[in-house]
């Protein structure tokens, strides 16, 4: 039903229904409409805010959403008239004519758009935390916590709630103008939700530079006070300026002795003068002595006497590490190099150790600087999120501090240590700057001779240390970064190596750190065998330690209260103390299967197989892939998928089947799994389960698949087939481009396994299922036929 109603022009605020708004109209246009509202019984007016904010009042220059409102507390004055108005409903308006110097609108009742469902948890949840968040408003703003609770509980209705919030918002017309034309209640919940939150963070945000400023006054004035007090008791005590100048004598000293380049005794000499011309307890003055302090601490032209003897070198590292073969090999043609060019060689190198954790990559780099007689320095980069953290800060900054890279050469106190940097793909990224490309000027040969740190200002020779990082993964490094570090990868441990660094390291180790002396407990081979086997699933030793650690301890209890005196622990002895074995690993199949195949995949923790299950049944000729596949497995899935329906006629599937749906499963449906390097697996379990002939129990494989039947590389081979090896595996079926990374595995590994490189999925095809053979790239079956009725029921 429309309404003809005086307009009262708003220039900058928004009436909400429900509110009460009151204003002052000293416009002749204005005062005009409410004169006329006055005469009319109901008092009633439309409200409207002006699309810009000026004088003139002009029917294009009004929002066509207002607020029906009425007349209350008139008060006439000189300067205009004082009046209350209350709004009750939406309107929209329809016409605008003017009257009598004044305009009038045509208006329309604006209706609500409720929720679809008021009970939905989602709406609900929405109208909760639009209370929550406007009584927290509120109490920022100094609201009585009686009158916030008793609005809440009188005001129910969500669209209701929106309104009374929307009109305390401290936001442009034009914002609000937009809640109050969001007739969708649901909308306008939330978007008074997104500006009350705004608004909370904006005053949290005054209280935090309050407080921080208030704290910062309170300090300086507290330390004034006291360095008064203390120059006075200094003065009564005949001491202070005297030992200060001593104090100062001795920098000066010490800084002039330095072997320090031109650009860095420019900058000496200059913060000296500042120094010398200021008050000595003066702020600037304590910054600028701290700076050159730090500066007289550096390892300018101090060097650590290194030793080139690489016989020694290699007898340090074999009795720190056991294995590790190519990273020794690395490290001792490093020190050859060094050694014959009579310690020349002044470009540092970068190396990077990669592998899984717990296998030694940084202990290692402390016995590299043990064998090479340099001082060691490490730091950790994992979770570094600011470039200053590499670089430093600026002086300007208060509390301003070298980066980690300078104290780590002031902890050193020489040119050329060996120098760690740990986590180094656990870097991050935020608005205060990417540390890994601060790095990349440290670890650039040609360009570390001049480092720059921000405290300092003034380049710094790296040229002469020995950097070594290490990371878990090496697709998380910047590919810039990545380019100036030379890879040297750890790989896992097999259990034979295990077994003999338990029992040379681990052991003796814990028994020392468990109060046991040598001869109380005594560990069988087959006693670490179980513990590592039962009670551990990782490529290095960690765990291993730990319970081995864990079976100390509960010896040593025994021990202390008097139960034995010492202990022989053999395998039957491990299950008792350790309680049931809490690794399950997986282990070869028993016997073959139609549709199951095995697979070998890579983990941080080492390699493991795992099993494909593909299974046809009822339906419409559908691919299901279950067993929470990435995206680049499902794709490996469909190209087996593909490759089996091309080739249908040759590898013995009845057309028929492929009207019916497949069901590829992988275990394990917790673990999230990806990678392409299981396309041979899939495709074997879906030709085994197509064609209904079963898949060798004893093969396990891996390799990338094409739709033409390619076999493509794949990385990690050495851990995969360690672990196909744990699991009891004897045959592997690999890409023939991989034929290399054999020579990665151990003599003892290499014995147990047949391998078979192949190209092409119909030769992997071949060696995978029972009773095939390939012959002019074609596949070939032996006598072990299926019904085709057996094989659709299937």
């Amino acid at each position: 039903m429309s309404k003809n109603l005086p307009i009262v022009p708003m220039r900058s605020a928004v009436l909400f229904p429900g509110m009460s708004l009151p204003i002052t109209a000293a416009r002749p246009q204005t005062l005009r409409a409410i004169e006329a509202a006055l005469r009319d019984p109901d008092h009633r007016v439309f409200v409207v805010a002006q699309r810009e904010d000026g004088d003139e009042i002009l029917p294009e220059g009004l929002y066509t959403i207002g607020t029906i409102a009425t007349l209350s507390s008139v008060q006439r004055g000189l300067g205009g008239v004082r009046v209350a108005l209350e709004g009750h409903e939406r309107g929209i308006v329809m016409r605008i004519a003017p009257s009598d110097g004044y305009l009038v609108a045509t208006v329309s009742e604006a209706t609500e758009l409720p929720p679809l469902d008021p009970k939905d948890s989602a709406f609900v949840a929405l109208h909760r935390e639009v209370r929550d968040r406007a009584a927290e408003l509120a109490r920022k703003r100094g609201l009585p916590e009686e009158a916030i609770q008793q609005m809440l509980t009188q005001i129910t209705e969500p669209g209701r709630l929106a309104d009374l919030v929307a009109g305390y918002l401290d936001v442009p017309v034009a914002d609000r103008q937009g809640l109050l034309e969001a007739l969708a209640i649901e909308d306008r919940l939330r978007r008074v939700l997104i500006h009350t939150q705004r608004q909370i963070d904006v005053l949290s945000a005054q209280e935090d530079i309050q407080s921080k400023v208030q704290e910062e006054l309170g300090g300086r004035q507290r330390e004034v006070y006291l360095r008064e007090q203390l120059r006075a008791i200094q003065k009564e005590l005949g001491e202070g300026d005297g030992a200060t100048d001593d104090a100062l004598k001795a920098l000066k000293a010490k800084l002039d002795k330095l072997p320090l380049p031109d650009d860095a005794r420019k900058e000496v000499d200059r913060e000296w003068a500042r120094l010398s011309r200021g008050g000595r307890e003066s702020m600037d003055s304590q910054m600028v002595r701290t700076y050159l302090e730090t500066i007289s601490e550096l390892p300018w032209g101090t060097r650590t006497e290194e030793h080139l003897d690489v016989q020694q070198a290699a007898k340090i590292l074999d009795e720190d590490h056991f294995g590790l073969g190519d990273v020794k090999d690395r490290i001792l043609e490093f020190l050859a190099v060094h050694q014959l060019s009579g310690g020349n060689q002044k470009k540092g190198r970068i190396l990077l150790f990669a592998g899984p954790p717990g296998v030694g990559k940084t202990s290692i780099a402390k016995s590299i600087a043990r064998a090479m007689g340099r001082k060691y320095v490490r730091i950790s980069l994992g979770g570094a999120r600011d470039e200053a953290d590499i670089r430093g800060h600026r002086r300007t900054y208060v509390g301003a501090l070298p980066g980690r890279i300078i104290q780590g050469m002031k902890q050193a106190g020489s040119k050329n240590p060996v120098f760690l940097l740990d986590e180094v793909d656990k870097l991050g990224v935020s608005h205060q700057g990417d540390p890994a490309s601060a790095l990349l000027e440290v670890l650039d040969p040609a360009q570390n001779d001049s480092f720059t740190d921000h405290y300092l200002g003034v380049p710094f020779d790296l040229s002469e240390v020995m950097f070594i990082a290490t990371a878990n993964f090496l697709q998380n490094i910047p590919g810039p970064l990545l380019d100036r570090m030379e890879v040297v990868d750890f790989a896992g441990y097999t259990e034979r190596e295990k077994l003999a660094i338990a029992k040379h390291y681990l052991v003796p180790r814990q028994l020392g750190d468990n109060g046991l002396a040598g001869d109380q407990l005594t560990l069988t081979d087959d006693a670490i065998r179980e513990v590592i086997t039962g009670y551990t699933r990782e490529a290095g030793v960690r765990q291993l330690e730990r319970e081995l650690g864990r079976l100390a301890r509960k010896v040593t209890r025994r021990i202390a209260a008097k139960e034995i005196e010492r202990l022989t622990l053999d395998r039957g002895e491990v299950r008792p103390l350790l309680g049931r074995p809490r690794v399950h690993p997986e282990k070869a199949a028993r016997a073959d299967q139609v549709g199951t195949s095995t697979g070998m995949y890579y983990t941080p923790s080492g390699g493991d197989i795992m099993f494909v299950e593909a299974s046809p049944m009822r339906g419409k000729g559908d691919l299901i892939l279950t067993g929470q596949l990435g995206d680049v497995m499902k794709e490996s899935a469909r190209a087996a998928w593909t490759y089996a329906r091309a080739h249908a006629d040759w590898l013995s599937i009845d057309d028929r089947v492929f009207e019916r749906d497949i069901h590829v499963h992988v275990p394990a449906g917790a673990i999230p799994k990806d990678g392409p390097s299981a396309g041979i697996a899939m495709a074997t379990a879906m030709v085994s389960a197509l064609s209904g002939r079963p898949a060798r129990h004893d093969v396990a494989m891996t390799g990338e698949i094409t739709l033409s039947g390619r076999v493509l590389p794949i990385g990690g081979l050495k851990e995969k087939v360690l672990g196909a090896v744990r699991a009891g595996i004897t045959h592997i079926v690999i890409p023939r481009d991989n034929e290399a990374d054999l020579d990665d595995l151990p003599a003892e590994v290499r014995d147990l396994l047949t391998v078979s490189p192949v190209d092409s999925l119909a030769e992997a095809l071949s060696i995978t299922l029972r009773d095939t053979t390939l012959r002019d790239g074609r596949l070939f079956f032996g006598d072990h036929r299926v019904a085709d009725e057996l094989r659709l029921a299937h």
